[in-house]
């Protein structure tokens, strides 16, 4: 049965608004995947905070109209897959692109970061930079590296005026 106008506006609604909250965007195309294979990409994807949902081009053209290089809808083939990342940027983006490694018929076709489309290359570049948090230790390891260097060298002092005088010792 076709759906109601009021039906589709809904629908926009809900895409939109669900573009709106993501951080980033990725778009694939999934056919020949089968329905086992995207449930379990969905519950992977719940995990990290992210979503995985199909939308017809037509709606998607509509919901990006307000996003830089819109056109970039038109390239896509039939239905496309949105993975949408609602707390962590690159979170989405790297469990799509595992995906697809596995999975030959699913394919990357570009995406959305910070308010503007990018290429399917960047997606793969996106997809491969460390989590959040192995940055933030990154970070932190960095951070620590001059203070744990000065401590070693502070203590290196003592330790070496005590092996001087324990030298001084052994000898008398």
């Amino acid at each position: 049965m076709p759906k109601t106008k009021e039906q589709k506006k809904e629908i926009l609604e809900n895409l939109k608004d669900k573009l709106s909250k993501s951080k980033s965007i990725v778009f694939s195309s999934d056919n020949g995947t089968t329905v086992k294979a995207v449930e379990e990409l969905r519950q992977e994807l719940r995990k990290a905070g992210a979503e995985y949902m199909v939308a017809k081009k037509t709606l998607l053209k509509m919901a990006t109209k307000d996003i830089e290089g819109e056109d970039q809808v038109d390239a896509l083939n039939g239905s496309v897959g949105l993975t949408l990342s609602y707390e962590d940027e690159v979170a989405g983006a790297s469990i799509i692109n595992k995906f697809a490694k596995k999975n030959q018929a699913l394919q990357l076709s570009g995406g959305v970061l910070e308010g503007s489309f990018i290429l399917p290359e960047m997606v793969n570049r996106l997809a491969n930079l460390p989590s959040r948090e192995q940055l933030l230790a990154k970070l932190v390891g960095s951070l620590n590296s001059p203070i744990s260097g000065m401590v070693g060298v502070l203590s290196g002092v003592p330790r070496s005026f005590v092996g001087v005088l324990s030298a001084i010792k052994d000898k008398k």
